[in-house]
């Protein structure tokens, strides 16, 4: 689980993981310390080492833009966790955490009715609050109230059901730590790490390595029961105005095999042409 040294953890994290040859530094004899040390650090970074060690205790907090990008540039960091490392810094405001709108604007929900293809719509936590009726038939783990990282670890349908499953429960985590950088104290993400570190050994593992990921799209390849292999283009659009939500669309490239296996998943899961409500709502 995290502690309040969120920074600290993360500088360490990512210290151990820079081999000394890395940053041009000779190795001679045996070393206990797994990656750089700790004045190894602070001294490519050219800070003393009484600082770097304040920073990683946590008694220091508030180092400043060219501290961070010296220690940055030393642990390799790429531009995604180098805005992570800056958004560990920033003050949080004291003001009263307003309640978070869990409510999917009304003409999202018509978009997902009407797109052909499985779309849905989830929240900052990866809680799915909206989908329509060719997501869900793609995934049971698609529908309102799942949480898609519980169930990406804890569902063994969802390992069958994805044929890259490591590449894309490593991408979820690291998203997820990216976008709650400045809420690591949120009761939600609490009880949510919580769980998974609890049931999930693989979970425990890849949280504790501290890994960002940007939110993106990108493909996905699924084995799906009925229908086969899919070979699909994943596209996640922010929805404006709605805190964090996002939307999620499959779609396949025209004229392949993936694009006619997923017409025939539509045409198996059609609802009747009577139905005024084809999409599944959250019951919030």
């Amino acid at each position: 689980m995290e502690t309040s040294n969120t920074l600290g953890e993360y500088l360490r994290a990512r210290r151990e993981r820079i081999r000394p040859e890395e940053v041009g530094l000779r190795v001679s004899g045996q070393r206990r310390t797994p990656g750089l040390r700790r004045e190894e650090v602070a001294m490519l970074a050219g800070i003393s080492t009484d600082y770097y060690l304040r920073l990683e205790q946590g008694r220091d907090r508030s180092p400043s833009t060219q501290v961070l990008d010296a220690l940055a540039d030393v642990l390799r960091l790429d531009a995604d966790q180098t805005a992570y490392l800056h958004a560990l810094t920033r003050p949080k405001s004291r003001r009263a955490a307003r309640p978070r709108d869990r409510k999917v604007p009304q003409g999202t929900l018509l978009l997902l009715d009407a797109l052909p293809m499985p779309a849905f719509v989830q929240d900052r936590y990866l809680t799915v609050l909206a989908a329509n009726a060719m997501a869900e038939a793609l995934s049971p783990a698609l529908r309102p109230g799942v949480n898609r990282l519980v169930a990406a670890f804890l569902d063994p349908r969802e390992a069958e059901l994805y044929a890259d499953w490591e590449q894309v429960t490593a991408a979820a985590v690291g998203q997820l730590r990216a976008s709650m950088a400045a809420d690591t104290d949120d009761p939600r993400l609490v009880a949510l790490v919580g769980e998974l570190s609890v049931k999930s050994e693989r979970f425990r593992q890849m949280w504790a390595r501290k890994d960002i990921a940007r939110v993106s799209g990108g493909p996905a390849r699924l084995r799906h029961p009925q229908v086969g292999d899919l070979e699909l283009h994943r596209e996640k659009l922010l929805v404006a105005g709605a805190d964090g939500q996002m939307l999620v669309v499959y779609h396949a490239a025209p004229h392949t095999p993936s694009a006619e296996r997923l017409a025939l998943l539509g045409s198996l899961t059609a609802p009747p042409a009577h139905s005024p409500d084809r999409t599944r709502r959250p019951s919030l």
